[in-house]
């Protein structure tokens, strides 16, 4: 590509979600590798879960640099040091939280006009709606990044601007979402679990949201085009603006410590999860990891660990944070001696890239947030699929009714990441069982899915590479930014006198 005739600087606002920020750390990185400048800004504790990671960036001459943006988590009753929506034990935490990000405007822009090299383009997580403001007092572009990809954003879209929601009076009840290529049936609690309508607060939130994102230069999108043309193609005529389709960015991770840290530092030792892999068949085992928002109820833990045992699988499971009731029933039931020649359990942050990518994996199952669904198609890997909340449900049926790489659970009823009722079980162990044994089965059908997952991981691999799909539209989301800017040149000087 050639060098853009304008030196740009790109600054990064990501939500504080690993979701959010780990996709968003790496196209900081791509852009750089491209020749900008690029400066992240964050919290400090969020900064500190890839510090290392930036640092090797630095190292290897790219131009990139954290900014910390201390919370002002007191003035909402928030304790020192929750500054992930991962750190948050309570549903009214959540709203605590989304007033965080309300007031982030004024430091913000203090931190910005005190910059040695002016921004040229703000690329925000569409949760910072007042980033679209801050852009135009600076009169630069700003751009609009989203955790999901284009097909859920596209049901998103319809269900939001029309009222087919208003006209669904059962729960329960499966309806077709109008105005998709492909026939894609939900119930209503699972198309409305994404914003709008949750609370006064979501809902002033979401619409916020829709007014900045009207006025920004374009939107960018963790996903790439072979994956969904026809939803890309729905949702840029949807929304009306440039959709530039850059990833999967988790490919620009190419170095083993890259990988292994991607997103915040392993607690265990990566290595011994390797090992243990190492000593298993190829596409033999099961890897389990439900995100790092959900807590399991113990007795769904209990359930899904039960499940495991009975589908005679091997298995490797991380669990994100064990109770101590579940710490007393492993003990007690001698669980983990039971398993210990067909599964390994785990606890604490996987290094996810790592194991979908080693050939012992067979199968995954997912909470369908977007980041694991796009690393196991990177992976050509197929998913037992297990939806909890947010746009999960929409991704579980691109994975199912439009992918065709996938096998559902059978969870129905969106849950909280934060529950309400520490006994709540969705998911029994026998459907985790049959779900598990319908996946990994040799059969025809179970072929016809491996040999799908394969053919997107070419794909998916392709796009990023010199001249794929992913590449390109990188090149062309900088030069529409270069154009962007080069017109505002004089007014830029205004605010920066020179």
């Amino acid at each position: 590509m050639d060098d853009p005739p304008i030196d740009l600087h790109f600054v990064l606002f990501p939500l504080m979600a690993q979701g959010h920020l780990i996709p968003m750390v790496d196209l900081a990185r791509i852009l750089a590798q491209r020749g900008a400048m690029v400066t992240i800004i964050t919290s400090p504790v969020n900064a500190n879960r890839f510090k290392s990671v930036i640092g090797r960036a630095i190292e290897a001459k790219l131009n990139i640099r954290i900014l910390e943006l201390q919370l002002p988590l007191a003035e909402v009753g928030l304790p020192d040091g929750y500054e992930n929506f991962d750190l948050l034990p309570s549903p009214a935490d959540v709203l605590k939280m989304y007033s965080v990000m309300l007031l982030l405007e004024e430091p913000a822009e203090k931190m910005l006009r005190a910059l040695s090299t002016p921004p040229s383009c703000i690329i925000s997580d569409g949760h910072f709606p007042w980033t679209s403001d801050l852009a135009m007092r600076f009169n630069i572009p700003r751009l609009v990044f989203y955790g999901p990809g284009c097909f859920a954003f596209l049901c998103i879209h319809i269900m939001t601007n029309t009222n087919i929601l208003d006209q669904i009076d059962s729960d329960s009840k499966y309806f077709v979402i109008p105005g998709l290529p492909d026939e894609i049936e939900v119930t209503k609690p699972q198309a409305s679990t994404w914003g709008k309508g949750d609370s006064e607060e979501t809902t002033d939130m979401f619409e916020r949201m829709q007014i900045a994102e009207k006025a920004s230069s374009g939107i960018v999108v963790n996903s790439f085009e072979e994956l969904e043309p026809k939803y890309v193609e729905e949702f840029a005529k949807a929304k009306d603006k440039r959709v530039w389709c850059i990833g999967p960015v988790s490919l620009c991770n190419k170095s083993f410590q890259d990988i292994a840290e991607r997103g915040n530092k392993v607690v265990v030792n990566k290595n011994d999860c390797l090992k243990w892999l190492d000593s298993r068949e190829p596409a033999s085992v099961v890897y389990v990891c439900l995100g790092s928002l959900w807590y399991a109820s113990t007795e769904q833990a209990i359930e899904l660990g039960l499940g495991l045992e009975l589908s005679n699988t091997p298995f490797i499971w991380f669990v994100r944070e064990t109770s101590d009731e579940l710490e007393r029933w492993l003990l007690e039931e001698g669980y983990e001696e039971r398993i210990k020649d067909k599964g390994l359990m785990v606890r604490g942050w996987a290094p996810q890239i790592l194991i979908l990518s080693h050939q012992a994996i067979g199968g995954f199952v997912t909470h369908c947030g977007w980041n694991s669904t796009l690393e196991a198609i990177c992976a050509g890997v197929t998913m037992v699929t297990w939806p909890h909340f947010a746009e999960q449900f929409l991704n579980e049926r691109f994975i199912i009714d439009v992918l065709k790489i996938g096998v559902r659970i059978g969870a129905e009823v969106p849950v909280m990441y934060v529950l309400q009722d520490k006994s709540e079980v969705t998911i029994k162990r026998q459907n985790v069982k049959k779900a598990v044994k319908i996946l990994m089965n040799n059969d025809e059908e179970g072929e016809a899915r491996r040999n799908r997952a394969k053919a997107l991981s070419i794909k998916a691999k392709r796009s990023m590479e010199e001249g794929g799909s992913s590449f390109l539209n990188m090149t062309l989301m900088i030069k529409g930014v270069t154009e962007e800017v080069a017109k505002n040149t004089n007014s830029i000087q205004d605010v920066y006198p020179i």
